[in-house]
């Protein structure tokens, strides 16, 4: 499994031609080192016309993530109240943020907060004595492009953000056995001599297939003991010159389908019914459902627990007799708005994140979460329902970001 990882991260590494976008390069092309922008001392981006120039910088130190805007001429501070300063974000999926400036001190505070993540194409206008000056720029973070066609040879897939249902489980634990209801004991119809056996443990027989032959002790007459079904012969308790008597001779049992025993505990018996749908799982891989169709109505005195039967389908084989199993039964259902699968979230800095998809660029979406079950979580904030996102080996996606380091430049 790990070769296999190691194998569709190289695959991405070599053949896709990512383009990195976590810093803020003119040129996004991965191999491509774009210059560090100069910065001012307040930390932020330079950006100079002439004398004119404006330090930008997002300030999050005690505060939501802001702009903040320090104008200078020739190095010099100027007023802040005589500089006009507008900010607008291009973001992925169409999204434009508008950010004015008020002074606030020496420095021009942008009117908004500025949302995760911090990727966007940025333009500048800044206005001091009736001159324009303006500036473009790209900032991005946590964004990688990826070919359509490599993206899909790793097995990375997407699935729409919208409304959902979760689903509010107990999970039982017990054991597969046999349907009682397809297990035959075979004894001998009248007392005799068994004279042949043709079957043996573990033989699979056709209803009506011969077992064994046995000679009456009264007619003197030899008859044949058949099948009663089509199943495995799992006992054997006949030998040739052996006397049968009242004991079975054989048991064949038909394992196409089996039970899951499960056994439930007075916390969760007013919780469970019959009818109930159960997603049943082994170690190995090994899941099935079926649905809950018998529970004792008689508690084990030393667990104080009941028995909940489940009907599966065995005709591939999946379950063994005796192999221990999971159980998870759906007793709620809670719709909400928005959610995304389990399995699309990843760790960027801080955040839980999905990867949402626009063509062949995918960008990290840091979510605000709800309640979850074993499939979903609600999203409360940080991605809009219609987005399309990652929910299969996003672990790729996030890969290939890292590369080249998730930068956070402000």
């Amino acid at each position: 499994m790990r070769k296999h990882l190691i194998s569709l991260i190289v695959l991405l590494a070599m053949l896709c031609g990512c383009t990195h976008e976590n810093a803020d390069p003119a040129d996004h092309d991965a191999h491509t080192t774009a210059a560090e922008p100069e910065r001012g001392p307040h930390g932020g981006r330079m950006l100079q016309s002439g004398d004119f120039a404006i330090e930008l910088a997002i300030f999050e130190s005690g505060v939501p993530p802001e702009f903040r805007a320090w104008p200078t001429l020739s190095g010099r501070a100027l007023p802040a109240s005589e500089v006009d300063l507008a900010v607008k974000l291009h973001r992925l999926g169409g999204v434009t943020d508008d950010v004015k400036f008020a002074p606030a001190g020496d420095f021009l505070r942008g009117d908004r907060e500025i949302t995760e993540p911090h990727s966007f194409d940025v333009e500048v206008t800044a206005t001091w004595r009736g001159q324009m000056h303006r500036w473009e720029y790209a900032s991005y973070e946590g964004r990688t492009r990826i070919p359509e066609a490599v993206a899909r040879a790793a097995g990375v897939e997407t699935d729409i953000a919208g409304p959902g249902t979760l689903e509010e489980t107990v999970t039982l634990y017990g054991a597969i056995g046999p349907d009682p209801t397809r297990v035959r004991e075979v004894k001998a119809r009248f007392d005799g001599i068994i004279r042949s056996v043709s079957a043996h443990i573990g033989d699979r027989v056709a209803s009506g297939a011969p077992l064994a032959t046995v000679e009456s002790n009264e007619s003197l007459r030899t008859y044949t003991i058949t099948a009663p079904l089509a199943g495995i012969v799992t006992e054997r308790h006949a030998e040739p010159g052996e006397q049968t008597g009242d004991e079975p001779l054989f048991v064949v049992a038909d394992f196409s389908r089996v039970v899951a025993d499960f056994n439930v505990f007075p916390r969760d018996r007013a919780r469970l019914r019959s009818g109930q749908r159960v997603a049943v799982s082994a170690e190995g891989g090994a899941e099935g459902a079926g649905t809950i169709n018998y529970i004792a109505p008689i508690g084990n005195r030393s667990s104080q627990s009941v028995t909940a039967r489940v009907l599966l389908d065995n005709t591939a084989g999946t379950w063994t007799p005796g192999q221990f199993v999971e159980g998870r039964v759906a007793v709620a259902e809670t719709p909400v708005e928005l959610a995304v699968a389990l399995s699309a979230l990843q760790r960027f800095r801080d955040f839980d994140v999905v990867y949402a998809q626009f063509g062949d660029t995918y960008e990290v979406r840091p979510l605000q979460l709800g309640r979850r079950d074993a499939q979903r979580v609600e999203v409360l904030g940080g991605l809009k329902a219609g987005t399309r996102y990652v929910t299969r080996n996003s672990y790729l996606i996030k890969a290939d970001v890292e590369k080249s380091g998730a930068s956070h430049d402000h």
